[in-house]
C-alpha cells in the first residue's frame, strides 16, 4: 500500500498539492444499484411515482452532486468538470435500478470521487422518491469501475462491464 497523501509528516489532514502534476484528460466511471420490490419498479416504469419522474430527477441530482463533490467530501479539489453523465436503467433480475456515472476533466487530479458521489446521490434520490412505496429498498454496492489519466494511467475493476458510459 502506498503512503496516505492527505496526511502531512505529523499525521495532520491536508489537501494534496497538485500544482506540480501534469494536466491530462482524466475520466472515472462508477456504479451503484437500488434494489426494490417489483411493484415499486413498476411505479417507476409506468411513471406513476407520487413524487414525479424518478429517473429524470435522480439523473439531475447525480449531475449536481458531481459538480459539488468538493463541498461534500473534505480535502477534494474543486474541479472544472468537462462531462458528467448519469445513466439509470431499470432491471428485473435483480429487481431495481442500476446507476452508472461517467465524469471527465482535463486537469491535475482525478475524478473518482466525483463519479462515486454522482452515483451515491442518484441512488439516494431514487430511494427518496420511492420511499413512500417501499421503505425496504437497499442501496449498493457503490463502487469505482474504471479510472483513466494521470500518472497511474488506467485502472479497471477486474469484473467491470462495458456500458453506455463506457462507449
Amino acid at each position: 500500500m502506498t503512503e496516505l497523501t492527505h496526511l502531512n509528516e505529523k499525521g495532520e489532514a491536508r489537501m494534496v498539492d497538485v500544482s506540480e502534476k501534469g494536466v491530462t484528460q482524466r475520466t472515472a466511471r462508477a456504479e451503484g444499484f437500488v434494489a426494490m420490490a417489483p411493484d415499486t419498479l413498476a411505479l417507476v416504469e409506468k411513471g406513476e411515482a407520487k413524487k414525479g419522474d424518478v429517473l429524470a430527477t435522480a439523473r439531475i441530482a447525480g449531475i449536481m452532486a458531481a459538480k459539488r463533490t468538493h463541498e461534500l467530501i473534505p480535502l477534494c479539489h474543486p474541479l472544472l468538470l468537462t462531462k458528467v453523465a448519469v445513466d439509470l436503467s431499470p432491471s428485473t433480475a435483480p429487481c431495481g435500478i442500476a446507476v452508472e456515472a461517467e465524469v471527465r476533466v482535463t486537469g491535475q487530479t482525478g475524478v473518482e470521487m466525483e463519479a462515486l458521489t454522482a452515483v451515491s446521490v442518484a441512488c439516494l434520490t431514487v430511494y427518496d422518491m420511492l420511499k413512500a412505496a417501499d421503505k425496504g429498498m437497499t442501496i449498493g454496492p457503490v463502487r469505482l469501475l474504471e479510472k483513466t489519466g494521470g500518472r497511474s494511467g488506467v485502472w479497471r475493476a477486474t469484473d467491470a462491464k462495458s456500458g453506455p458510459a463506457a462507449e
